[in-house]
């Protein structure tokens, strides 16, 4: 069984390693209107470069897992860019990724704002969520990437009554253009939606299921991972699945994410999916990023049974 290991957005050991520059709409609103539109296209140019960087390195260090930032362009969504038509302006940079990313088969996803709620009640929630989501469509599509699992997403809302508020996912999920709805996949939250309701809801709609070891932890009914694991498996139809992992901060603080990831917190997982032995990968969400993802594998590589065989891959 191999498991590769990314991180999230940041490479904390380059310099220029931050692909998140951006400005708040306050601070934009101070700039006169003709050079509002000046600022984002620097920061923009700035972030895409960054992470070109960033792929650059993961590659030189056997890291093929990477989350982009929802930032690459900044306010986006908001109004005070509107009209503007970022893919087009930096169409050469955009493709630039994309080629590396395709030369190198590197897997690459996003994960949208978790106000993004689809099954919301509210009309105004519901188009803004489509609107980020049509953005983060947009990325791919600008880097020519095909429409395939790459946007993580959780279910939203309680709204009072779970099974309405999954009942309204379901319906806008299904009417949502291939374009978005193709590149979903679905992750259990710390609160409100457990790992197996939305392992349920995933094989309602056809869709990957992003198992978060994290939430798991906070937000359980009981429910035996071992059981749930080789179900979660087959909502990938073939493809290596991907976990989310991170450790929490404190004992009083367990919904936050440490800096690092703990051996202790990871290893009863990955002897539990041994037992499947079939591949995944890891997307590591701890606040020191690439730092603690070596660090994770330099402790890995002690434990009898692991053998690291790239320097973000390990085989048992």
């Amino acid at each position: 069984m191999q498991v590769r290991f990314g991180y999230v957005a940041i490479a904390l050991n380059i310099a220029h390693g931050s692909p998140n520059k951006t400005v708040t709409v306050k601070n934009l609103e101070k700039i006169p209107d003709a050079e509002r539109i000046n600022k984002l296209r620097r920061l923009t140019h700035e972030n895409l470069s960054n992470t070109l960087r960033i792929l650059r390195y993961n590659y030189a260090h056997d890291i093929a897992l990477y989350r982009l930032t929802s930032k690459l362009v900044p306010l986006a969504t908001h109004p005070i860019a509107s009209g503007w038509n970022y893919q087009d302006e930096f169409a050469a940079e955009w493709q630039a990724i994309g080629d590396y990313i395709k030369r190198y088969n590197l897997r690459i996803s996003a994960h949208p704002d978790h106000f993004t709620l689809l099954n919301s009640p509210k009309t105004e929630v519901l188009s803004a969520a489509l609107q980020d989501l049509n953005y983060h469509a947009s990325m791919f599509e600008a880097m020519r990437l095909p429409a395939e699992p790459q946007l993580v997403i959780h279910v939203g809302g309680l709204y009072k009554e779970k099974e309405a508020a999954l009942a309204r996912f379901i319906t806008q999920f299904n009417e949502l253009p291939d374009r978005i709805r193709l590149r979903l996949m679905l992750e259990n939250d710390d609160k409100i939606y457990t790992a197996a309701d939305v392992l349920k809801l995933c094989q309602t709609v056809g869709c990957p299921m992003v198992l978060d070891i994290h939430h798991h932890t906070c937000n359980n009914d009981g429910e035996n991972l071992a059981e749930l694991w080789p179900a979660i498996i087959k909502t990938w139809n073939g493809a290596i699945p991907k976990i989310h992992f991170s450790s929490p901060k404190s004992s009083t603080q367990i919904r936050n994410h440490a800096d690092n990831v703990s051996l202790s917190d990871f290893l009863p997982f990955l002897l539990l999916a041994k037992e499947v032995q079939q591949d995944f990968d890891v997307m590591i969400e701890a606040k020191n990023k690439d730092q603690a993802l070596f660090s994770l594998l330099d402790e890995l590589e002690q434990v009898p049974g692991i053998r690291r065989i790239a320097q973000a891959v390990i085989k048992l």
